[in-house]
């Protein structure tokens, strides 16, 4: 089993993340925003990446540090269970249509983070969370996770649907990225012999 474990401490947040890239999309997420959880549940459960998630944030202040620090401890507890990527699939790609709205992600596990975002929100706020966080949280796990990550909302006007469908295609993004090729021998997906750098 690839796995990865994350504790992480500040003197904003209290953090711990599990996940297990092998798994069948189980989650236990508390962040206490309960939007922030909505989304990361579906993050696990579309990418049938098992994700725990426990944090205790500073959330008088505001939403930013629990936002920001849960999805770097994500982005980092998927790079420890990814190893030196040997045999992975390194690319995924995926459209994520609810209702109204059409959402395409692409990434590459490419080790050079890099966020292009063409999205975005005509309120302000998603049950309690502030919606100018979630490009944030995009930008976050992928800096960590070390991707190329491509987010697009190709139509749409429902805020709710908007976010999921983001979401939900990262998900199927990852799951195929992070899928074990064996035709690949367990070989590093790139001509250089390494990811990153």
């Amino acid at each position: 089993m690839r796995t990865g474990r994350i504790e992480r401490n500040t003197a904003e947040t209290k953090i711990l993340v599990e996940v297990n890239l092998d798994g069948t999309g189980t989650y236990d997420v508390a962040t206490g925003i309960g939007f922030l959880d909505h989304m990361t549940e579906q993050f696990a459960k579309h990418s049938l990446i098992d994700v725990t998630m426990k944090v205790d944030g500073d959330l008088h202040v505001d939403q930013h540090h629990t936002t920001e620090d849960s999805a770097l401890a994500l982005g980092q507890a998927i790079t420890q269970a990814l190893g030196d990527k040997g045999g992975i699939a390194r690319y995924g790609e995926a459209h994520a249509p609810m209702d109204e709205t059409l959402a395409r992600v692409a990434l590459d596990i490419s080790g050079r983070p890099y966020l292009v975002w063409k999205a975005g929100f005509t309120q302000e706020k998603l049950g309690e969370w502030d919606t100018e966080l979630i490009e944030h949280w995009f930008q976050s796990v992928g800096q960590t996770a070390g991707l190329t990550l491509h987010c697009e909302l190709l139509y749409g006007t429902n805020n709710h649907h908007i976010c999921e469908a983001l979401y939900k295609g990262f998900a199927r993004a990852m799951r195929a990225a992070v899928a074990i090729d064996p035709r690949k021998q367990g070989a590093i997906p790139s001509t250089k012999g390494q990811l990153g750098g």
